[in-house]
């Protein structure tokens, strides 16, 4: 849950392991904010300090997140936020009634911090 200093709810962000062997080293996040509170930094902040929090408190090598190709609102979160455009996932997901091309980002424990 995404909440300000007021305690107003403004959205959730929620992560998950991806299966692999061995120990938990992918997670992949995601966020939702309402409508009233994009484009005021709260989801860049609720990304960086999801991904502090799962590189301080499990194994994780990489966290990735997904975004339509559009979405260029999330895609300056999450550079802001320290990840990485990998490239274009074609067909990626069903939005709206068509399939649609997405963009894979990612960042690794051993990437330099975010901007602050």
């Amino acid at each position: 849950m995404i909440s300000l200093p007021d305690d107003t709810f403004a959205g959730i962000v929620n992560w998950r392991s991806i299966a692999s062997s061995g120990p938990p080293g992918v997670f992949e996040i995601g966020i939702l904010l309402l409508p009233g509170y994009r484009s005021k930094g709260y989801g860049t902040n609720a990304q960086r300090l999801l991904v502090d929090y799962l590189f301080a408190t499990t194994p994780a090598n990489r966290i990735e997140a997904t975004t339509e190709i559009d979405n260029l609102a999330e895609h300056r979160s999450l550079e802001k936020a320290g990840f990485v455009r990998e490239g274009v996932l074609r067909g990626r997901g069903f939005v709206r009634g068509q399939w649609r091309d997405g963009l894979m980002y990612s960042r690794l424990r051993d990437d330099p911090p975010h901007d602050d």
